[in-house]
């Protein structure tokens, strides 16, 4: 990381990345799980159960349990988009939570390189990359300032004192 980073030299166990598809989430746990030495999730492995031969969604009890099995440990990173009621665990156990705002532009850019990249085979992705999905997260990508970004913000709003918003100027860094 840069010099005058703002999450350089953390003293933080338990984080929590959120942001929309395409903000950085996945580039800033992995950056800084090796820094910390601390594991990282991403709350999709968690909803998902992967397989080679397709994924299997997971009950509500499986991923519930299997969050809390992580969560319940010392050190974590958890990253994702999701901030429904069945992820209120890890932000309340969380010493901080990140709030990736990067800007939609850059998002979508990301999406582009990303899908081109997994299509080429170039990056590796926990998901066959298809058509489908690829629309999906144009959409998701649209919805998520005007409805995610807000319900996070309603819902999470009482742990402020541990929300650490970054803007998209953060993305240099990623």
């Amino acid at each position: 990381m840069k010099s005058g980073d703002p999450l350089k030299n953390m003293a933080h166990k338990k984080i929590h990345i959120i942001g929309s598809v395409g903000s950085g989430k996945t580039t800033l746990a992995r950056k800084l799980s090796s820094e910390l030495n601390i594991p990282h999730y991403e709350l999709d492995n968690v909803m998902w159960k992967r397989r080679s031969s397709g994924d299997i969604k997971r009950t509500e009890w499986e991923r519930e349990a299997h969050l809390k099995s992580i969560v319940q440990t010392d050190y974590w990173i958890i990253e994702g988009v999701h901030s429904e009621d069945w992820i209120s665990s890890s932000f309340h156990h969380a010493d901080l939570i990140i709030f990736l705002d990067t800007k939609y532009p850059i998002r979508t850019y990301r999406l582009i390189k990303r899908f081109l990249k997994q299509k080429l085979g170039l990056e590796k992705s926990n998901y066959k990359p298809s058509w489908r999905i690829f629309f999906n997260m144009f959409k998701w990508n649209r919805d998520f300032d005007n409805v995610e970004k807000v319900n996070f913000f309603n819902d999470y709003g009482m742990y402020k004192d541990k929300i650490k918003i970054i803007k998209s100027k953060y993305g240099e860094y990623l």
